[in-house]
């Protein structure tokens, strides 16, 4: 790229920042300084503004880099992902959104203390709602390396290190000092813009190809290398045993993960009633729906127009794809047309990776001053002084998060995600519907589910393959490989219900009726709802 093209690109990102901020800086000088207003926004969103923020929340830099850029790399295998995201928001609609949204206040533990003892309980799910949270960020940290060292030409580990840096210190000061508000206010305008570009993008691919979708598929099998096994199931996932079995753990971590996002549950709590929470996931499902089916469009044409080759000597994990294609699209890399259009790609995938950073930071840093904070903090304490909490704790949020960000940077964005999903359905989602549907669950089924489920995903994933033993791996060096899958969900999830079943089960502690009663009136009707 010229420097006069990087201009342009810095341009945009400039005044992108520079809008965010303003409303970031608006939003801080009305806001009242009480946890309702810094966790939820006041809950004065309407059901589509609430929808759009969910689908700006959801369609992260996974999304827009990861998964095209693995549909251009292997084809049907990458599709999982599309399928898998897309599913996992039926079990949203269906089993949690309006049940949490009558029972919690602004965390997942609310809903999980609301009949048991809170304070092992706030424990173990805010330890768990920030161990997903930070695995997410570093996802969007991953992206945010590898789009802005493509875009400026450079690929040295000090613009990496440098972009990703910067990339945290916003999303700390989006947080701190615009709380939900804000963060809903910058995902809605990052779901505008994303969906703007991806309908351009794919509008441009199907001109490319005078809308004949099948000569879009057979042109990008033929550019492959791979023939018809690109477009069929196999070629990431059908070597083997090992590699059959990693694709229905990513399945279940993906469908089922969802349900278990600290961020996505959070954004239930902006809305004024129960019913405007599932309109609200009906308003994101249409959208995050649409943007999908662009998606298989955009990987597809990724691997037809700039092939597979191009896109690996790029970015070894596929996560340039989507610039690549604008670039060509436009009319190449010596064309203006080009530049605009690439610059202007990466311009919305940057808006998407800090948007998506800020509503992760705020879930993480209300985890943190909601629930493990309040179960410690001395009586008396107020909602400010617990306000004040989450604004530090999203400082070292954020810190911890550049480190692992800068640590996994060679790594695909979408399978970070997939990680991430993995340890959000093992830990969160057993834990959740125990509480909700099961009359006997008890206090240590509740501590057991949460903790049954995080530790085995998280040390299954350190013994495999994706932390050492493969070229691939973080510590390629090293090889501590025990675990054969790269994704640990098959097994962890199963996990997670099985210890909250036997915790309950081997627990002494009698099951409070009146309570589970009030809480199951409660989820259903929504009376006594905050």
């Amino acid at each position: 790229m010229t420097g006069r093209h990087e201009t342009l690109a810095l341009m945009l990102f400039s005044a992108f920042v520079a809008v965010t901020l303003g409303i970031t800086t608006w939003v801080s000088r009305r806001r009242h300084g009480s946890a309702e207003e810094f966790y939820a926004g006041g809950r004065l969103f309407s059901p589509m503004e609430n929808g759009f923020a969910i689908a700006g929340d959801y369609m992260s830099a996974a999304s827009f880099l990861g998964v095209t850029g693995l549909i251009a790399l292997f084809g049907y295998d990458g599709l999982l992902y599309v399928v898998g995201f897309l599913v996992a928001w039926l079990v949203v609609l269906f089993l949690v959104a309006e049940l949490v949204r009558n029972c919690g206040r602004f965390t997942l533990a609310d809903v999980i203390a609301a009949r048991m003892t809170e304070r092992p309980v706030r424990i173990a799910a805010g330890t768990s709602s920030v161990t997903v949270s930070v695995l997410y960020l570093v996802a969007q940290m991953v992206g945010a390396g590898s789009l802005v060292t493509l875009l400026l030409g450079r690929t040295s580990q000090a613009a990496q290190a440098w972009t990703v840096i910067g990339v945290g210190a916003l999303m700390v000061i989006y947080v701190t000092l615009g709380g939900m508000r804000a963060t809903t206010w910058i995902q809605i305008v990052k779901a505008v813009l994303l969906l703007g570009g991806t309908v351009t993008l794919t509008v441009l691919v199907l001109l490319r190809f005078h809308g004949d979708v099948d000569q879009l598929l057979r042109t990008a099998a033929e550019r492959s290398g791979h023939g018809k096994a690109f477009l069929a199931p196999g070629l990431r996932y059908g070597g083997g045993w090992s590699a059959r079995l990693d694709f229905i753990s990513l399945g279940l971590a993906l469908v089922l993960g969802t349900a278990g996002l600290p961020h996505i549950l959070s954004r239930f709590y902006t809305v004024p009633t129960a019913k405007a929470a599932r309109r609200s996931a009906v308003w994101s499902i249409g959208l995050i729906g649409g943007f999908y089916l662009m998606a298989i469009v955009l990987g597809f044409g990724a691997a037809a127009v700039v092939g597979p080759d191009v896109v690996r000597a790029s970015n070894e994990s596929g996560n340039t794809a989507v610039p690549l294609l604008a670039l060509d699209l436009g009319g190449g890399a010596g064309s203006t047309g080009g530049a605009v259009l690439f610059a202007v790609v990466a311009a919305v995938a940057f808006a998407t990776i800090l948007a998506v950073v800020a509503g992760i930071t705020l879930a993480s840093s209300a985890s943190v001053a909601h629930d493990l904070y309040a179960s410690l903090r001395r009586p008396g304490a107020g909602g400010r002084s617990e306000v004040a909490v989450a604004r530090a704790s999203a400082v070292g949020i954020g810190v911890v998060a550049i480190a692992l960000g800068l640590l996994a940077r060679d790594l695909n964005v979408a399978f970070l995600v997939g990680l991430a999903f993995a340890v959000a359905a093992s830990a969160n989602l057993p834990v959740l519907l125990y509480s909700l549907f099961w009359r006997g669950f008890t206090t240590r089924g509740a501590v057991w589910a949460v903790y049954g489920g995080l530790v085995p995903a998280l040390v299954l994933v350190v013994l495999s393959p994706v932390v050492s033993g493969s070229p691939g791996a973080l510590f390629p060096d090293v090889d501590f490989q025990y675990f054969p899958l790269q994704n640990p969900g098959i097994v962890s999830i199963p996990l997670g219900f099985l210890a909250g079943w036997l915790g309950t089960v081997t627990s002494d502690e009698v099951p409070d009726e009146a309570r589970h009663a009030e809480t199951e009136v409660r989820s259903l009707t929504g009376a006594g709802a905050v």
